[in-house]
């Protein structure tokens, strides 16, 4: 294991070793999951491959992501061995997958903590196809984090981070970013924002996957609704219409988790690119995961600033008061 991710960088030897420790250690995030047994990502393929699941639309897709991703400056994927893969819970009733409480990349631990989509007291997915597509959107979505920029320092013996992407923070905590309104259709936050782009790229990796490989979209209701998560699909009745599955409050809870993702971060992310790049979508998006990946806004804010006029970015995000860093470093 490197001690750091291809575009973090650290300020201090102390820093350094506070990170490489933490790193080495990733039983603080399984703990919060008793229930569940966990594996690295290489592993649960293999095991899945050698019970007779054809694995081959994940692999292709995660070829794609990397082409695709190396277009945006991100130079190496995240390790299969630093994804760790819950299943064979104990839990009755258990139910895993993308939006599962309390998952995802860990940038602390360099490390990404998913679950295999469906019930989770099985070995092997009870819908594989459909297990393979949401570990592919989680994986490509936890490679974007992964790579992008990130810096720490040391604040007593402790590394804090002071940018991520295209935000900074203060040791004090304070954020670049503005924070959204309640129950607000826009996003002036750049969290959201990147969460957005990140899992706009995601998937679209899954869905041209499950494309390729002629993967369909189970019939049972709450499959059919994940598959069209995964794959970027949804449709605004599945924003709206509750999704109740008797006798599962798992499964009913994670369809609600989904939705809120959906409202949260996906459409006010989609509503962001249509509000300042209509036409342009598609190239603004580019930019961002670019800025994203290298932590430099210069070339994404002379394009705001060619369409919408000077010092768009900081009159977008910054917190008002938050004394503005260079940008361009």
């Amino acid at each position: 294991m490197t001690a750091l991710a291809p575009n973090e960088s650290v300020a201090g030897a102390g820093t350094l070793a506070s990170l490489s420790a933490m790193r080495a250690d990733t039983s603080s995030l399984t703990a919060k999951h008793p229930d569940h047994m966990f594996h690295p990502l290489s592993d649960i393929l293999g095991r899945w491959a050698a019970e007779g699941m054809d694995t081959s639309p994940f692999h292709a897709g995660v070829a794609e992501a990397g082409r695709r991703y190396a277009g945006f400056g991100l130079s190496k994927m995240l390790p299969l061995d630093r994804v760790l893969v819950g299943c064979e819970s104990s839990r009755p009733g258990a139910y895993g997958g993308f939006h599962h409480p309390d998952q995802g990349y860990r940038h602390l631990q360099m490390v990404a903590v998913v679950t295999m989509q469906g019930s989770m007291e099985r070995r092997i997915p009870e819908q594989p196809s459909l297990a393979l597509i949401d570990l592919l959107r989680a994986y490509a979505h936890d490679c974007l984090h992964y790579g992008s920029r990130r810096r720490y320092v040391d604040a007593a013996g402790v590394p804090v981070r002071t940018q991520y992407g295209i935000n900074y923070r203060r040791v004090s905590g304070q954020s670049y970013s503005v924070i959204d309104e309640r129950g607000s259709r826009h996003t002036r936050n750049l969290g959201i924002v990147m969460e957005g782009a990140c899992d706009k790229e995601a998937r679209s990796i899954a869905r041209g996957a499950a494309k390729r490989c002629g993967i369909p979209a189970p019939r049972d209701v709450l499959g059919a609704l994940a598959f069209r998560d995964a794959t970027g699909t949804l449709t605004e009745d599945d924003r709206h219409r509750a999704v109740t599955v008797p006798d599962s409050t798992e499964r009913t809870r994670y369809a609600a988790a989904l939705r809120n993702y959906e409202t949260g971060v996906n459409r006010r992310y989609a509503h962001f690119l249509g509000e300042f790049a209509p036409g342009e979508e598609d190239e603004c998006h580019r930019r961002l995961l670019t800025a994203i990946i290298s932590g430099n806004t210069t070339g994404l804010c002379a394009w705001l600033d060619d369409r919408h006029g000077p010092g768009t970015f900081a009159g977008l995000f910054r917190t008002p008061g938050y004394f503005e860093p260079d940008l361009t470093a």
